[in-house]
C-alpha cells in the first residue's frame, strides 16, 4: 500500500520543478492529482508522464484569482469527491535590487507566492473542514527565514507563507485539518542552473552538504506532511537546505 492510497491531491505550479517532482512522489504513493499551472502544454506533457488521466488531471489556474482555485478544487472532486492534500508550490521570480525593483515587480511576487497561498489555503480549507480532514503543504523558501538581497518581494512573500501557515493551522486543527509548510533552499531546477556561475558558487560555499538539493528531496518532504506520518504535525517548518544557514 502507498502512503497516500485513495487520497486526492491538489498541486499549484506543478507542470514542472519542484511542484511536479511532488506530483511524481504522489502518483508512486497512490494518490491522484491534479495539476494547476498557467502552461497548459507543460501541464498535459506532465499529465501524460504521470500516467494519464486516470492518475492525473491538468486544470488551467491562476493562482491570485479565486475563481481559478475554485475551478482547480472542482477538478479534483469531480474526480473522487474529495481534496486529502493541497500544496501550494505557485510562484514566481522579479528579482531585483529595492533601488530599482517596480511596484509591479514587488505586487506580482507577492500576489502570486503569498495571496496565492491564502487562496488555496483558504478554499481548500472551507473543503476539508466538511471532511473532517485533510493536509496543507505550503512552500515557502529560505528567503524567508533569512532574507536575501535582491529579494525584497520575493523574501517578504515566503515570510509571509511561513506566518500564514500557523495561523491557519491554529484555526483548523479541531477541524482535523492540519497546515504545514517547507523551506528549500537551494534547489536545483532549471530556475536556479541558470543563474551565473559565480553566484552559484557563492552560494555552494554557504551549504554544509556541498550540493545543491534536488526537487524530488523536497518531494520526500512534501508527502511526509500530506501523509499520515505526520499525523501529530501542524504549524511547522521544515527546512530543506542541505543545512545552508542553520
Amino acid at each position: 500500500m502507498g502512503l497516500l492510497d485513495g487520497r486526492t491531491a491538489v498541486i499549484t505550479g506543478a507542470a514542472r520543478g519542484i511542484g511536479f517532482a511532488i506530483a511524481q512522489r504522489f502518483v508512486r504513493e497512490g494518490a491522484r492529482v491534479v495539476l494547476g499551472d498557467l502552461d497548459g502544454d507543460a501541464s498535459e506533457t506532465a499529465v501524460t508522464e504521470l500516467g494519464g488521466t486516470e492518475t492525473a488531471r491538468a486544470q488551467p489556474c491562476d493562482v491570485t484569482r479565486p475563481a481559478d482555485i475554485d475551478a482547480l478544487l472542482r477538478a479534483a472532486t469531480d474526480l473522487t469527491g474529495s481534496v486529502d492534500v493541497m500544496v501550494n508550490n505557485a510562484g514566481v521570480t522579479r528579482d531585483a535590487t529595492m533601488r530599482t525593483m517596480t511596484e509591479e515587480q514587488f505586487d506580482q511576487v507577492v500576489d502570486v507566492h503569498l495571496k496565492g497561498c491564502w487562496n488555496g489555503t483558504r478554499q481548500a480549507a472551507a473543503i476539508m473542514r466538511e471532511q473532517r480532514s485533510g493536509a496543507v503543504v505550503n512552500v515557502s523558501s529560505l528567503s524567508g527565514k533569512v532574507g536575501m538581497a535582491g529579494q525584497t518581494n520575493y523574501s517578504a512573500a515566503k515570510a509571509g507563507i511561513v506566518g500564514l501557515s500557523k495561523a491557519a493551522a491554529k484555526e483548523m486543527a479541531h477541524h482535523g485539518v492540519r497546515v504545514n509548510a517547507i523551506q528549500p533552499g537551494l534547489i536545483a531546477t532549471p530556475m536556479t542552473t541558470a543563474m551565473p556561475e559565480h553566484v552559484w558558487e557563492g552560494k555552494m560555499h554557504e551549504i554544509p552538504m556541498q550540493r545543491a538539493g534536488e526537487p524530488g528531496e523536497v518531494a520526500s518532504v512534501a508527502l511526509f506532511l500530506a501523509s499520515d506520518l505526520s499525523s501529530y504535525m501542524t504549524g511547522t517548518v521544515l527546512e530543506v537546505t542541505g543545512g545552508r544557514f542553520m
